[in-house]
This record gives C-alpha cells, sequence and structure tokens, in this order.
C-alpha cells in the first residue's frame, strides 16, 4: 500500500478497453461511477464558460440523483421532466423539447436501466434520437445495471460509441453492482478518444485506489463469481416477483438489481413497519406515490423479506 496504483490503474484500463472492445484512450477510471458522472457536468461547465455559453443539464424524474446534485453544487440549472404515467419510462419528447427551448449546451442524464424503476428505454427510439442530436446537445448514459439487463432488445451505449453515431455520447458504468465492490469506488467512463481528454482535466491525479484496482482486476477474472451474482440475482428477482404476483402488488418489469413495487397503504408507513422487522426498504420517489424500490439480496434474505410481507398481508397493511 505505500506505493502509488500506476501499474494497477494502467492494467485496469488495459482490462476494461478489452471487455468492452474500445482502446484504452477511450476509457477513464473514476472513484466510482460518481466521479466520472461528476467530471461530465463539470467539463460541460467549463467548456460553456469559455464559449460564452448557457449550460443545462436535463433529467427525467425521478432518477439516480448525483447528475443533478453535482449539477446543483455548482450552479447549474437542472430541469426534471417527469416520467410517463402509468409505464413510467422516460418522456423523451419533452426532454428534446426543453433542450430545443434552450439557447445553450444540454446535458441529457439518462439512466438506463433507470433508477428507481429498474426499467430499459426503449433501444430503437433512444439510439435514433442520441443519433440525430445536435453537437451542442450530449449524453451521458448511466449504464450501472446493465450487466443484470436479460431483455435481449437492450443495447449499452457502448456500441455506439465503437459505431462513432456521435462524438457527444458518454456510458459510465461501476463494479458496485454485479461485481459488488461498492466499497472499493472503481468507475469508469467510456467515450470517443477526444471526449476522454476532455473528461481526464477534471479527474482527480491518481484516483484509483490501489485495492479496488487489484480487487477490480480479480473480480473481472472471476468469471465463476460474476456468474454466481447474477445466478443469485436472478433467483432473489424469481423469488420476489413470485410473492408480488400472488399478493396481487404490481411492479414494473426489472432490468436491474432492485424491484419497484406497488404499495397498498401508506409507504412510510410500510418502511417503518419493516425496519421494525429488522428488513431496510428503499424510500419512496417523489413524484411516484405508492411505490417501493427494494433492493434484491441473496435469496436466503429474500425469503425472510417475503415471508414479513405476506404477514403484512395477512395484517390488512398491504
Amino acid at each position: 500500500g505505500f506505493r502509488y496504483p500506476d501499474d494497477q490503474r494502467a492494467a485496469l484500463i488495459t482490462k476494461v478497453a478489452k471487455i468492452n472492445d474500445v482502446t484504452e484512450s477511450q476509457i477513464s477510471l473514476g472513484s466510482g461511477s460518481s466521479e466520472n458522472i461528476r467530471t461530465v457536468v463539470q467539463m460541460l461547465q467549463n467548456k460553456a464558460l469559455r464559449e460564452g455559453r448557457n449550460f443545462q443539464v436535463i433529467v427525467p424524474h425521478p432518477t439516480f440523483a448525483y447528475a443533478e446534485l453535482y449539477a446543483t453544487s455548482i450552479n447549474v440549472p437542472v430541469v426534471k421532466v417527469a416520467l410517463m404515467p402509468e409505464s413510467y419510462s422516460f418522456d423523451l419528447q419533452n426532454m428534446q423539447k426543453v433542450a430545443d427551448d434552450f439557447d445553450g449546451i444540454s446535458l441529457f442524464y439518462l439512466c438506463n436501466p433507470n433508477n428507481p424503476t429498474a426499467t430499459i428505454t426503449d433501444t430503437d427510439e433512444l439510439k435514433a434520437w442520441v443519433g440525430t442530436a445536435p453537437d451542442h446537445h450530449y449524453f451521458l448514459l448511466d449504464e450501472a445495471y446493465s450487466e443484470y439487463v436479460t431483455d435481449p432488445s437492450f443495447e449499452s451505449g457502448i456500441a455506439w460509441i465503437r459505431e462513432q453515431r456521435s462524438d457527444n455520447i458518454i456510458v459510465v458504468r461501476t463494479f458496485s453492482k454485479l461485481c459488488a465492490l461498492a466499497g472499493m469506488r472503481v468507475g469508469y467512463a467510456v467515450a470517443s478518444p477526444q471526449m476522454i481528454t476532455e473528461l481526464e482535466a477534471f479527474i482527480s491525479v491518481d484516483n484509483t485506489n490501489l485495492s479496488g484496482a487489484v480487487a477490480a482486476i480479480a473480480t473481472l477474472d472471476d468469471e465463476a463469481f460474476l456468474a454466481l451474482s447474477l445466478h443469485t440475482a436472478n433467483q432473489s428477482r424469481q423469488l420476489v416477483e413470485q410473492t408480488l404476483d400472488e399478493l396481487g402488488l404490481r411492479y414494473l418489469p426489472s432490468q436491474a438489481s432492485f424491484i419497484f413495487h406497488e404499495i397498498k397503504g401508506d409507504v412510510q408507513t410500510y418502511i417503518d413497519r419493516m425496519c421494525d422487522h429488522g428488513i431496510a426498504v428503499g424510500r419512496e420517489f417523489a413524484p411516484i406515490t405508492g411505490f417501493n424500490r427494494l433492493t434484491l439480496g441473496r435469496p436466503d434474505e429474500m425469503a425472510v423479506f417475503v415471508e414479513v410481507l405476506k404477514s403484512f398481508r395477512e395484517k390488512g397493511w398491504v
């Protein structure tokens, strides 16, 4: 630990580039993908300031909040566009309208699969949108949960970067989910070489810790562990979905390591009652009401959750 992580960091970049079939010049490592998200916001704000232009961040609502938080912290306006009713999918048309009505640079932050809904955006629609965007519109595609996707129609934005469909696409990924290395803080961005050069100006020097780099490489090499991690998540999802079906509680089609499901009754009361039973479930995500985000643990953990949920139904709580 007394040495800087130069060699391990370089080895991880090589590994990540090979896995994603891009060049090493198209990879920027982050201290978790949260740092990569920050660099995109900060780089574009700096670009706008240098060019004397306005800059805004456009986000679906609700979604993962880090792009919004980073933008707000440096006084960049954030426009939230509500999800479509019932389907809770992204309202791409209204998001585009917000950009069209704005005189300046726009960054679309798109978490795909989305957090908290666990749903994916229609690939053909998203691909066509990104491919025809003007050069002052940028797309930050957060694919933190992409490894869990089972829908065969899903296509990663990294494929579009390889096809050079646009220089304005940045995809961020993390080792915190499937690889189970959240505490190690390792993530990365994939983009064109020119974009990576611009982003690297805002990355902390030696931002990758030695333990995280070594752990990430070891995990990527451990195919049996990755398969087990995915298998257990799928087992847990099936168990919970089966129970929700039995109880008649609606849930959105999960393509991630969590499920967004209906609660009949006050959600905060439900959260408090689950806590009383030693189970921590997610918060409510305004403006959506009547739904709860449940992270999938191990199958044995979810078996406990299922029994508690069933007991709540017997008491008339859900």
